[in-house]
């Protein structure tokens, strides 16, 4: 072959190779960016789907610190006998068996707020333990009377996990 030939076949070839590289990475650039539109469209949608079931979840959350709150705990559940270890026993179950029923909530919470809610749960506890194992306390109007005096020194461990509860949603927006 001579050279004109060869130069004849590079003037055809080149072109053509330049006009599939382009044709390529125009292809390549519209199919990567289908692809971001769809995982972004599919994220949208299963956040639309799951901002109920967190919102419900933060809510649930809400409703049981609520209901372990010291102050709404003793006037809700009454001494079952004067022993202050039988009612302290039987208040704490109660928490227990609350928590225990929502249990499920925490997949739709931040681990962050997931522990602190259980952290104001044992301190919820905790602070009925002390009080029971006090020498001042001999039945449980004693106990009921020592805990709600207890709660008017302090914030309950409850309400602090509420305001972190409400600062978290409040992000969600």
């Amino acid at each position: 072959m001579d050279l004109s030939k060869m130069l004849e076949l590079l003037s055809y070839t080149l072109p053509a190779i330049i006009t599939g590289m382009v044709a390529y990475s125009f292809f390549n650039l519209h199919t990567k960016n289908e692809e971001g539109r769809r995982r972004y469209l599919l994220m949208k949608e299963g956040q639309k789907n799951s901002m109920p079931l967190r919102l419900q979840a933060y809510e649930r959350m809400t409703l049981f610190l609520e209901r372990i709150s010291l102050s709404n705990l003793l006037t809700r559940i009454s001494p079952i006998s004067t022993d202050k270890n039988d009612y302290a026993n039987f208040v704490i179950a109660q928490i227990d068996q609350e928590f225990e029923h929502n249990l499920a909530q925490q997949i739709y919470m931040t681990d962050e707020c997931w522990t602190i809610i259980t952290t104001a749960k044992n301190a919820t506890i905790q602070m009925i333990r002390k009080a029971a194992m006090s020498p001042v306390v001999n039945n449980a109007d004693q106990l009921r009377e020592a805990l709600l005096n207890d709660l008017m020194d302090r914030q309950t461990p409850s309400n602090a996990a509420l305001g972190y509860i409400k600062k978290e949603v409040s992000q969600l927006w």
